[in-house]
């Protein structure tokens, strides 16, 4: 039985007609899925008996169930646990900003800053990058989401911000999998949460974070959409990079960069580079200087996180100080740079650490 959330308001409409309903229930049960948020048949009151049976019979409204979640211990971060219909797990991340309890977070620069819910959201069971210092791809590939399953995640937490009167404010596609390598279903659930008639979730509150398959980003850049990019970059030089990241023996850095300066070009928008910063490995000034050579004159930004501990890597987090002295390097070279938050460390939520287990 597939997901409603799979799918698009054309896929509704066609299936209203074969079954001689009106055409206007199909925009009635779009509106009812993204913007009332209804998660079951029974809530479309404004829908006959018999179309809500046959909705109950036809579709699953939620493709997953709630195997477990945890809350960190400062309540900013949830994590929830999904088993899907065949078996397999995947989880998801809703992490709180701006609330009283913060004084401020990284993004404002030291600022009180304004309420966010961000979520993290998979894209795939598993992953089949295999960068070493991730849960996900030390777990390997299960299978690709459908476009629907990915959709669902989403809706899930629109549904109980809902019930608090909050709304989803970002998301971002850095959860379980590698969204490119799952691309044509990523953009089908973006183009549903973007749809003007449904749940109107705006391009640029959208974000997708790629080890960086060439091909993709530049097929990204030809559609010139307005989501967001983020390329998980780690490393100035191909021999320190395919050590921790396998996919650069297809796709070296230069490619990457070239392909990057060809999204720019296309789209004039700015791309984050994501950095992992590994005691003694990747964030010296050194490491920063060269960074900033491979950067230089690009419509950039670099998002840099001390490393999230993982039990299948013995890398150790860079600290505060080493961290301070990368971000101002960089920015003496011009290059803009960010210290990110580390958050949901305690029950294994944060970027990289995400395996689709039962956390013990």
């Amino acid at each position: 039985m597939s997901t409603i959330y799979d799918l698009d308001l054309n896929d509704l409409e066609l299936l209203l007609n074969e079954w001689n309903e009106p055409a206007y229930r199909a925009k009635q049960i779009w509106q009812g899925l993204y913007q009332q948020l209804y998660s079951s048949p029974e809530q479309f009151s404004n829908l006959p008996n018999s179309l809500r049976t046959k909705l109950e019979e036809e579709f699953k409204f939620i493709p997953f169930s709630v195997r477990t979640y945890l809350d960190s211990s400062d309540k900013s971060t949830r994590k929830t646990l999904f088993e899907l219909e065949d078996g397999n797990l995947i989880e998801s991340v809703l992490m709180r900003y701006g609330d009283p309890a913060d004084e401020h977070d990284s993004h404002s620069m030291g600022k009180p800053t304004k309420q966010r819910r961000t979520l993290c959201i998979s894209t795939q069971a598993g992953c089949a990058m295999g960068c070493v210092f991730c849960a996900t791809g030390q777990l390997g590939f299960k299978r690709n989401l459908s476009s629907g399953e990915i959709v669902a995640q989403v809706m899930y937490y629109a549904q109980m911000l809902k019930e608090r009167d909050e709304v989803v404010s970002n998301v971002v596609f850095m959860g379980m999998g590698e969204p490119f390598h799952n691309y044509d279903n990523v953009m089908a659930a973006i183009d549903r949460l973007n749809d003007a008639d449904g749940y109107k979730f705006g391009a640029r509150r959208l974000t997708i974070s790629t080890v960086g398959l060439v091909p993709q980003i530049r097929r990204f850049a030809e559609e010139q959409r307005q989501v967001n990019l983020a390329i998980s970059l780690h490393a100035t030089d191909d021999e320190e990079r395919l050590a921790i990241m396998p996919v650069n023996k297809r796709y070296k850095i230069d490619d990457v960069i070239e392909a990057c300066k060809y999204y720019i070009e296309k789209t004039h928008r700015r791309v984050t580079f994501e950095w992992a910063l590994i005691n003694g490995v990747n964030d010296t000034p050194e490491v920063a200087h060269k960074l900033a050579a491979r950067l230089k004159g690009m419509l950039c930004h670099v998002n840099a996180i001390p490393l999230n501990p993982t039990q299948g890597y013995n890398g150790e987090a860079t600290d505060r100080q080493r961290a301070q002295i990368f971000k101002e390097t960089l920015e003496q070279a011009g290059i803009p740079c960010t210290i990110r938050m580390r958050r949901g460390i305690d029950i294994n939520a944060g970027c990289g650490q995400l395996a689709g287990a039962e956390s013990k």
